[in-house]
């Protein structure tokens, strides 16, 4: 039996199952969050997938799922934004890493800054708050644009997504060559550069529970790649890395892939209810990377949960563009740490 406790603030709620917390929802009433008897197996999860008609859309802005005791993974709703991008929050003594924020800036349609809050408030072990780095798989703008609601505030460093930035606040120097770990209070996490989707492109490793949080790179869909030669040897630096780790998943930023037909869904689409689960396993990464390492030019690469895609020239202007405004915006808003 599940015991449920509620928490004004925020007009934030937090429906819960015997997975763990599994949603927040924007309601004008209080959180009702549960303590979790078991953790969500990500391998099997079932998230909220959309709804054939988003004028009648129930679902919560936000799916939050605690997978362990300090790890949790939430997912915006489809009709909100049919892109439904998964952002990470890992939890350490001192401090908590949310890796990307979303594709709404607005915290009526998406408020992630709540939300993250809200998990802290359920780790807060001492008087002494824990603060928050904020770092993007990549800069492309489903994966930034929660930034705003971040910036400013206290105790909270939103680490920029351009090399400088990358070298400067994550000790990413010599790219994509060089690799960076950091502490977050009895949990590392390391910084790997993997160009290829995007130039500024990283996976995180979570030396805690084992995940490979591979962006963009990596997921159960259309996997579009604009540099080839650098996404092969991207992929090639995943698994040798894997190879000296344990990895327990692999875990991607999108679900796009039907499981049934193992096809991808069309772009757009606010309705996937037969989408596979968002982890992948290293020997799929393993796969990947021998396909890759054996085609030489550009070319569609079929695999049962995912496809990669080369990037045409116009989706190579876009991507530009998209990640050029985000790097603009993001020089603009720059905000250190403040500890107060």
């Amino acid at each position: 039996m599940m015991i449920i406790r509620t928490i004004a603030i925020a007009s934030l709620v937090y429906a819960c199952t015997g997975f763990g917390i599994s949603q927040a929802q924007i309601q004008a009433d209080s959180i009702a969050a549960a303590v979790p008897s078991t953790y969500a197996d990500l391998t099997q999860f079932k998230w909220m997938h959309g709804t054939e008609s988003c004028k009648q859309d129930k679902d919560p802005k936000l799916q939050v799922v605690q997978v362990n005791a300090n790890s949790y993974v939430i997912r915006q709703n489809k009709c909100v934004t049919f892109e439904a991008p998964f952002i990470f929050v890992l939890v350490g003594q001192k401090r908590a890493l949310v890796v990307d924020t979303g594709a709404n800036e607005s915290p009526d349609e998406s408020p992630l800054y709540a939300a993250v809050l809200s998990i802290l408030e359920t780790q807060q072990q001492s008087t002494d708050p824990k603060q928050i780095l904020v770092v993007h798989s990549h800069s492309h703008g489903d994966h930034v644009k929660g930034d705003s609601q971040f910036r400013g505030m206290r105790g909270v460093e939103v680490v920029g997504t351009s090399q400088e930035a990358l070298a400067e606040q994550l000790g990413l120097s010599n790219w994509p060559n060089k690799l960076a770990t950091i502490e977050l209070g009895e949990r590392q996490v390391t910084f790997i550069p993997i160009p290829g989707h995007q130039e500024q492109s990283i996976a995180i490793y979570d030396h805690q529970s084992g995940w490979l949080l591979t962006g963009d790179s990596f997921y159960p869909g259309l996997i579009m790649v604009k540099g080839w030669q650098a996404y092969k040897a991207s992929i090639e630096r995943l698994v040798s890395f894997a190879n000296d780790h344990a990895v327990s998943l692999v875990l991607g930023t999108h679900i796009e892939m039907n499981g049934e037909t193992h096809e991808s869904y069309s772009i757009g689409t606010t309705y996937q209810p037969k989408e596979l689960p968002l982890a992948l396993s290293l020997d799929d990464l393993k796969d990947l990377n021998r396909r890759l390492q054996q085609t030489p030019k550009p070319q569609k690469l079929e695999f049962e949960d995912f496809i990669v895609l080369p990037m045409s020239r116009f989706q190579k202007m876009l991507s530009n563009l998209l990640s050029s405004s985000a790097e603009q915006k993001q020089k603009i808003q720059a905000h250190p740490i403040n500890n107060g």
